[in-house]
């Protein structure tokens, strides 16, 4: 049995062909072109998933169902009500996949299905219970709770990046203040550089982009970090200490086996982890009890992919 996955973004679509145990046999991909509207991205995206099935040598009569992971809400009757920023919102997404392709066609949040393409295939893999987290222009999340993925009784769990860790804080771009991706994405990293290097016009973050704090990216201040400029070391464990204050409720709340952490600034390494574990242990509610491992996510841009794959199981 082969699976088909497909993985929706605003600049590019990708889909691939995976096997029984997350393996993907073949992958291909095409730009969005999000202006011709989702019609048109739509069909694309079923052209594309039967191109997939050919370059891996079977036939869509061996393909049992589509998957595909969206940047936004996939209700269980095929339709996406929201997908923000693709400019969608009521969008048939199923009815117009099966004009192309007949088959089932199951839809999540795109975060979700690389929580569940880590626990099927990834770092995750053999737990039961898992959170995956991307730390990127947002913070997205995704729940896998015995071994199945979580998006709650309306499709619209686990979105983790905006729960409130900051009463009255920064205005999110969803219209509420002080959510977590505010502090604790690549993004709020960033502004987090950006304003230390503005009150601290000699440290190695602000001398590294020349004084051009318009390049400041979540890599400078990491790498400042490790060079062990004060200023920077101060930013970036100031940021590790609110992503993990976002972790210490989730272990709270779900108690998982694993917490997995992805997208761009997971390319820190074990500088992160070291970092993010350390503030974890310092504020854990049961501090005699075992608690959910921090990793590095390890599938990176095939997870969309191989999760989409898998929603259908």
């Amino acid at each position: 049995m082969v699976y088909v996955g497909i993985d929706l973004g605003g600049t590019g679509i990708k889909a691939g062909v995976v096997d029984e145990n997350g393996r993907i046999l073949s992958k291909v991909d095409c730009p969005t072109y999000l202006e011709r509207g989702h019609e048109a991205v739509i069909e694309d995206m079923a052209k594309l998933a039967l191109k997939a099935i050919d370059e891996s040598g079977h036939t869509p009569e061996d393909v049992p169902y589509i998957g595909c992971g969206v940047p936004g809400i996939g209700l269980s009757d095929g339709t996406v009500p929201f997908c923000t920023n693709l400019g969608w919102h009521d969008v048939p997404l199923r009815a117009l996949m099966q004009r192309v392709i007949d088959k089932p066609i199951y839809i999540d949040n795109d975060a979700t299905v690389a929580a569940l393409a880590e626990s099927v295939a990834g770092i995750s893999r053999g737990a039961q219970n898992s959170v995956f987290l991307t730390l990127g222009t947002g913070l997205g999340g995704g729940i896998v709770i015995g071994g199945k993925v979580y998006s709650g009784s309306h499709n619209i769990g686990s979105e983790l990046g905006h729960m409130v860790v900051m009463i009255d804080g920064d205005m999110c771009t969803c219209g509420n203040r002080g959510c977590w991706e505010r502090y604790a994405s690549a993004t709020a990293l960033i502004k987090q550089g950006r304003e230390a290097a503005t009150a601290n016009p000699g440290c190695a973050i602000a001398k590294s982009v020349g004084g051009d704090l318009d390049k400041i990216e979540a890599r400078t201040v990491i790498d400042a970090a490790r060079e062990g400029d004060e200023v920077a070391v101060a930013v970036f464990d100031r940021y590790c200490f609110y992503l993990s204050a976002g972790i210490n409720t989730i272990i709270n709340a779900i108690d998982p086996e694993i917490v997995a952490l992805g997208g761009g600034v997971s390319h820190a390494g074990q500088f992160l982890l070291d970092g993010v574990r350390r503030h974890v242990a310092e504020h854990l509610f049961y501090r005699t009890m075992p608690y959910a491992r921090i990793e590095l996510a390890v599938l990176g841009n095939d997870a969309g992919i191989i999760g989409a794959a898998m929603l259908g199981r």
